[in-house]
């Protein structure tokens, strides 16, 4: 591929091709997780234990991210941690022994981390040099690139390829995509003028950003790990059709985040953010009060086209921020988000142990009102 000059144009397709890499490489883990499974010999319990260390990596990387990109810049975080994806993925799919993968997933977890606050910050930075609404766009090569990632993997297993050179042939296309977008990358970051501590903690209205970002993560990863479930209990719906609960959300997810920026030009990201909101709750509502199947997978379609934007609206949000330089708003910002992540999933499986699963759902309905409610308050401390 031809080099890309450091143009403001290029700078924005280097930025979409990165979020592509991030997403290719989180597609193309997850047809893997079965096999490591397998390879291990582990149960669903201690196969949860050992993928959250990659939760646990990151979020250990993502705090100290800030104090990277002002020493180095964007350019060269980015380019030494996505190049660890490109390394890890192989392993990922080779190691043999329960503590080789636990580690093997925190180093994974360390440059996903990384590679997770670099991007945005490179997003931020570009979308305020252009002075126009990009962030949608930036995270629906994400989005695709999950999907072409898990594809890929997907049929290149089912077509007798074994995992190793899956994962190889899958970093070699990563690798391609992070040297043709290396030229466009910023050799530089927003420390606002101040030395960056190793490690920083959210502060003012960046910890209210990063509550509601870890809001909208939680119910994304809600839906994701207890979708297909819920439809199961709540609308005796069978296996078959409750496996279509997160491809639903994903495809409307997807089909929004590509069609934000155009949104939120025409009616101001504030609107936008609440009405977004304000879509997800009535999507929750669908699937929990009408009683058909057919009406929780619209509802899924429902909650993923009003949480496609949420993040990136508080990130562009983020970057506008006066009270922390952008590399350490937009660090804390995803280390609180990825709570939501990490620590979501389980939360529902306590309250829906405790009470119901229909009673966890209700409140990440109510989690999208506090969004819409809090959205305005929020807008006017930045």
């Amino acid at each position: 591929m031809t080099a890309i000059t450091a143009t403001a144009g290029n700078e924005r397709i280097s930025t979409r091709l990165i979020f592509s890499l991030g997403g290719i490489v989180l597609g193309a883990w997850a047809p893997l997780v079965p096999l490591a499974k397998i390879r291990l010999g582990l149960g669903d319990g201690a196969l949860g234990l050992v993928l959250l260390s990659m939760g646990v990596g990151s979020i250990l990387a993502m705090p100290m991210t800030a104090f990277l990109t002002s020493r180095f810049g964007c350019r060269q975080v980015i380019t030494v941690s996505a190049a660890g994806l490109c390394l890890f993925l192989p392993l990922l799919a080779t190691v043999g022994s329960v503590w080789l993968m636990a580690a093997t997933l925190v180093g994974f977890g360390i440059v996903m981390g990384c590679t997770s606050v670099a991007m945005n910050l490179q997003a931020v930075l570009v979308e305020r040099k252009e002075g126009r609404a990009l962030m949608s766009g930036f995270h629906a090569m994400f989005s695709l690139g999950g999907i072409v990632g898990s594809g890929a993997m997907a049929l290149l297993l089912a077509g007798g390829t074994t995992p190793i050179i899956a994962a190889v042939i899958v970093s070699v296309v990563m690798a391609t995509l992070l040297v043709t977008a290396r030229p466009g990358l910023l050799p530089y970051s927003d420390d606002g003028g101040a030395k960056p501590p190793a490690f920083v903690i959210p502060q003012g209205v960046v910890l209210a950003i990063g509550c509601l970002s870890l809001l909208a993560m939680l119910a994304e990863g809600a839906v994701l790990d207890w979708g297909a479930l819920f439809m199961i209990e709540a609308h005796a719906a069978d296996v078959g059709l409750a496996g279509f609960a997160y491809t639903a959300f994903a495809i409307t997810m997807t089909l929004g985040r590509l069609l934000g920026d155009r949104f939120r030009t025409a009616l101001g990201d504030l609107t936008m953010l609440v009405l977004s909101a304000l879509l997800a709750t009535t999507g929750f509502l669908v699937s929990l009060l009408l009683p058909s199947a057919i009406a929780a997978l619209l509802g899924f379609m429902l909650v993923g086209a009003g949480i496609s934007n949420i993040a990136p609206i508080l990130f562009t949000l983020t970057g506008r921020t006066k009270r922390m330089p952008a590399n350490l708003a937009v660090a804390s910002v995803l280390t609180v988000g990825y709570v939501g992540i990490i620590a979501g999933p389980a939360a529902i499986g306590l309250i829906a142990h405790a009470t119901s699963l229909q009673t966890a759902f209700c409140l990440l309905c109510a989690a999208m009102v506090i969004i819409a409610i809090a959205s305005r308050s929020i807008f006017h401390r930045v």
